[in-house]
């Protein structure tokens, strides 16, 4: 993983699990993306959840994103990382993003239905909401391959 996303990814570690004493140990598998990244993170002795590290499509370029998943495998936060453009940026706002928490493999995000969209940042809205979808599915696939 490029140095600048690593950064980016361990600062929304540190904020979205209050600690910064944490180690990430990465999940490889043919049902992860070549670009994309899955990791354990831990403590000394427990299991916080896991990070899924990707790229979705914005009107012209890709963004970086990250979804933490608990232990249960629902969401428990989402996070635009990189974004390339100017217009769009909206995706990037938690109270747009904090539609995704809870969601799981059961209850998968919908656009326009259970994930309201974004006026102006049609396509990157679209592109998160499959990106995090394809994350649940993911992660649900791992699991089942007792790969978690």
């Amino acid at each position: 993983m490029p140095e600048k996303l690593q950064k980016k990814v361990d600062a929304a570690i540190a904020f979205a699990y209050g600690t910064e004493s944490f180690s990430l140990s990465g999940i490889s598998s043919d049902e992860v993306p070549p670009k994309d990244y899955v990791f354990k993170i831990k403590t000394d002795k427990d299991l916080l959840g896991y990070a899924y590290v990707g790229q979705a499509n914005s009107m012209k370029r890709v963004f970086d994103y990250v979804v933490f998943v608990n232990k249960d495998f629902s969401v428990k936060k989402a996070k635009v990382l990189i974004y390339r453009e100017d217009h769009g940026r909206q995706i990037g706002a938690q109270r747009w993003l904090k539609q995704f928490i809870g969601l799981s493999a059961t209850k998968k995000p919908v656009y326009g239905e259970n994930v309201d969209a974004i006026s102006g940042a049609t396509i990157s809205a679209k592109s998160m909401t499959i990106a995090v979808k394809d994350v649940l599915e993911t992660i649900e696939t791992l699991n089942n391959k007792k790969l978690l």
